[in-house]
């Protein structure tokens, strides 16, 4: 479920992973860090999964767990509160991380991370060189790839949790902060999918 490997494409080039992560901003539910080595051939079409629609994301999803080594790591809310959002997210990259290598059977040469910062000297247990990258998500395919798993596992959650509370208008605004969700949030309180330690939550908490 959270990790696989299949056994073909790889060749002898250096082994480069890519990591994003999806849901640091929303209110509610968790963070999602998805880690992707690239195998031949490679899904095309691959871009930052913000740009790219939903349909298209849906059809390149299979594409790359069937051609790719992957990893994905889920980070309960209780845990962000615990950690703070930034130390669950290098968290989750680091688990993401360790699935994908795992899967892999061998160390990769480097892993390039979305963004400006990489888990190297913030989790013991991160390893591997690595190489932060702003903007990665549109840059380098694999980092593409792994944000279009991240992105459509999270919002596979948060639409099966808009289920059980279906006020928030998560199925739509996948936990974010909008007007539908801050409404209800001020009229209904906090669920336990909450992030406490977020601003709007805690506010409501003390009301």
């Amino acid at each position: 479920m959270f990790s696989s490997a299949p056994d073909y494409g790889l060749g002898d080039a250096p082994l480069v992973i890519g990591v994003d992560e999806a849901g640091r901003g929303p209110l509610a539910g968790p963070v999602v860090a998805a880690a992707v080595v690239l195998c031949k051939p490679c899904p095309g079409g691959l871009d930052d999964s913000k740009k790219l629609s939903a349909t298209k994301r849906s059809k390149l999803e299979p594409q790359i767990q069937r051609r790719c080594v992957w990893g994905l790591a889920v980070v309960q809310p209780e845990e962000i509160d615990r950690l703070n959002i930034f130390g669950a997210t290098m968290f989750a990259m680091t688990l993401a991380t360790q699935r994908c290598v795992e899967a892999l059977g061998c160390e990769p040469s480097e892993v390039l991370i979305d963004g400006n910062m990489t888990p190297h000297g913030r989790r013991e247990e991160w390893r591997w060189p690595a190489r932060a990258i702003v903007g990665g998500d549109g840059k380098e395919a694999c980092i593409s790839a792994a944000s279009i798993l991240a992105k459509e596992y999270r919002d596979r959650l948060m639409v099966e949790a808009a289920e059980a509370h279906p006020q928030y208008g998560w199925a739509s605004n996948k936990g974010y902060g909008s007007k539908e969700h801050m409404e209800a949030l001020r009229i209904h309180g906090p669920t336990p999918l909450h992030r406490r330690s977020f601003a709007p939550v805690s506010q409501m908490v003390l009301i």
